[in-house]
């Protein structure tokens, strides 16, 4: 397993297949896509899991279209890509970091000190909370 930076084209293709297949591929490009951080894990050549870090200029960090390829997931490979995400946030000065999590995955996010914050809220069918933790 190799973490590395990618651009943010090369994350579409997963964000896609794996957090909104049934939707067209523009609805997982962010407009600010160019302004982020891009992270990707790499079996081999292949690549199975992205992650996307944005930090502002208030020091708020959040990550988004976090996605695993089904086949590598339960493997750590979520878990150590977090962890790199977690270090990069600090490296770049932010002091919190938060996610708009799908409800089925708040407790992966729990284990990384991550809490819920506000309502659940729905994206179509899907129920969402905000996570969130404050950072050292």
């Amino acid at each position: 397993m190799h973490i590395q930076p990618i651009t943010p084209e090369q994350t579409h293709a997963l964000r896609h297949q794996v957090l909104w297949p049934d939707k067209p591929l523009a609805y997982v490009q962010l407009p600010e896509d160019a302004d982020g951080h891009h992270f990707g894990v790499f079996e081999g050549e292949n690549l199975v899991a992205v992650i996307s870090l944005f930090v502002d200029a208030r020091g708020e960090a959040r990550f988004r279209k976090f996605a695993t390829q089904p086949d590598f997931q339960g493997q750590g490979i979520g878990t150590a890509l977090l962890t790199h995400v977690l270090g990069e946030a600090i490296r770049l000065g932010a002091h919190v970091i938060w996610c708009n999590s799908r409800q089925s995955a708040a407790d992966f996010y729990r284990r990384f000190g991550m809490e819920p914050e506000r309502e659940v809220f729905y994206k179509g069918p899907i129920p969402y909370v905000r996570m969130q933790r404050r950072l050292p």
